[in-house]
């Protein structure tokens, strides 16, 4: 009888063990899975701030200018897209000389009560950021000045 008893004891010990060792198994493969994954999803999070970081200092740098704001101020017809002929060139010109070399970027001058939508459509992530330039010294007409970049 006690032979009996041994064996049952010694094969419920081996059930915890598989159970165990199947519980190890399985937490090893989600181990794996999850540092595979996350490091991409890691390397984009660190990619949206940069991109985010680089749109917010080109924004301020045009914000800040008082001759770029007189010149949104001025426009007259809004939406101005940055394809448009319209788009001051000197903002033009700004923002593609402060945006990274890993970048596309296009702005657009919208009314503030305007979404202000993107007019290409690249197939990648886009990172939109917008400003508003409210007034001058000397004129109020609150316009938003919109950027939106890509990774080349």
């Amino acid at each position: 009888m006690k032979a009996k008893k041994r064996a049952k004891n010694r094969t419920k010990k081996r059930a915890w063990i598989r159970i165990v060792e199947a519980f190890v198994a399985i937490m090893i493969i989600i181990s794996v899975l999850l540092v595979t994954l996350g490091e991409g999803y890691i390397d984009k999070i660190r990619m949206q701030r940069k991109i985010y970081e680089s749109e917010r200092a080109i924004l301020k740098n045009i914000e800040l200018n008082s001759s770029f704001r007189e010149r949104i101020l001025e426009l007259e017809s809004l939406p101005v897209s940055w394809q448009s002929e319209d788009f001051p060139s000197e903002i033009k010109t700004k923002i593609e000389n402060l945006k990274p070399g890993y970048l596309e970027c296009e702005a657009k001058i919208c009314s503030i009560s305007d979404p202000c939508v993107q007019d290409s459509n690249p197939s990648k992530d886009v990172y939109a950021k917008a400003v508003v330039i409210a007034a001058s010294s000397e004129k109020y007409a609150p316009r938003q000045l919109k950027i939106f970049c890509w990774e080349e």
